[in-house]
């Protein structure tokens, strides 16, 4: 392993960022795409060089752009992306007579083998896949035909398809969590999709104990314990032991409970981070002071990671997508910020350095280990 990329997407722009091994000096290249929504870069764990980035504008549409040489030259792809006029949605055309609506491309989750599969979480919340690079689509149509499907009711960012996890000890199994929705899981490929929601708690919704209408922020699952997963939800930190069939809440002694990501580290399936925000209603971090919480016990208890980091004075929020993990020893942490901070930690969080200080917006963070 020679060094990391980090492929971070803003409100205006992508930026690819590269270190070696220690992880302390960066090279920044962007804007691609300059002016654009870049709302989620995603690389391909078969191939290093493929890159997939999800392009949007209210103006001009979604375009799907790939790049072959890890950043460096990109290309759109596929022509199934067009603006629909004043409504401010797109279509994606896979050939048929109804083309289906939608207004941005959330996650892009390719294939852990094949370089020219990925999955695609849209909004409304649907899920299509690619066989060939990206120059078509087709959408997975037992999740949208789902029975309760009709009674999902978008979260404050919209009714999004926000997180894809594909099972590596398990080829067809793959989880998929919706704002406001849940947490749904196939053991097909996509094809056919349960609910995976007990135990799961909303005080804002009709019936608190509901199967489905929680407000999923983010799930994350480590590849050596594919049977535990970890949730950030509208309020709670959750676990679940058996695979998401039943959750319990592990929030214990944080500050708050609301928050938007969660990762765990790439060396130590029982590590896991959380970035707290104030409130639903103050999406900024507690008491001016940004700080990332880490449990080394899968949940049991928080530590504050503080050092590096500004703890006065700053009011920023971290979105679901805006952090990763890579796979070196010790595991690299990384995240960015609505105030256009990207942070980065080559200690498991134990300290923190700014990579740059002023992007647009930061709206999704990803790293390909190199």
């Amino acid at each position: 392993m020679s060094g990391v990329r980090l492929l971070v997407g803003t409100k205006k722009g992508a930026f690819v960022m590269t270190s070696d091994g220690a992880r302390k000096k960066w090279t920044i290249e962007g804007p691609h795409f300059a002016g654009w929504e870049i709302y989620h870069l995603k690389g391909s764990p078969a191939d290093p060089n493929r890159i997939y980035a999800s392009q949007s504008s209210g103006w001009f549409g979604q375009v799907m752009q790939r790049s072959n040489d890890g950043g460096k030259t990109w290309e759109a792809v596929g022509n199934q992306f067009v603006y629909d006029g004043p409504t401010g949605t797109h279509k994606w055309y896979d050939d048929s007579d109804h083309p289906w609506d939608f207004k941005r491309v959330w996650h892009l989750e390719p294939s852990l083998d094949d370089p020219d599969k990925v999955f695609a979480g849209v909004e409304d919340a649907a899920l299509f896949v690619t066989s060939d690079g990206g120059q078509t689509w087709n959408e997975q149509a037992g999740l949208r035909t789902y029975p309760t499907a009709s009674t999902w009711a978008p979260g404050a960012g919209g009714l999004g398809l926000h997180t894809i996890i594909l099972d590596p000890t398990q080829k067809d199994r793959m989880y998929i969590a919706i704002s406001a929705a849940g947490v749904f899981r196939s053991e097909d490929g996509g094809k056919t999709w349960t609910q995976r929601n007990l135990g799961l708690k909303s005080n804002h919704i009709p019936d608190p104990d509901a199967e489905t209408g929680h407000c999923v922020h983010r799930i994350a699952m480590h590849p050596a314990k594919p049977n535990v997963l970890f949730m950030q939800k509208h309020w709670d930190v959750m676990r679940s032991d058996d695979c998401a069939d039943n959750w319990h809440e592990i929030s214990g002694n944080l500050p708050t409970d609301f928050g938007f990501v969660v990762d765990i580290n790439a060396n130590d399936p029982d590590t896991v981070y959380v970035i707290p925000i104030t409130s639903d209603s103050h999406h900024f971090v507690p008491e001016g002071k940004l700080r990332v919480y880490r449990s080394k016990t899968g949940g049991d208890d928080w530590e504050a990671l503080t050092k590096g980091l500004p703890q006065k004075d700053c009011y920023v929020n971290v979105l679901r997508d805006a952090m990763a993990v890579d796979s070196m020893d010790p595991s690299g942490v990384y995240f960015g910020t609505s105030g256009g901070q990207v942070y980065a930690s080559p200690d498991g969080g134990d300290t923190w350095d700014a990579i740059v200080h002023d992007l647009p917006q930061v709206l999704s963070v990803e790293v390909q280990t190199l």
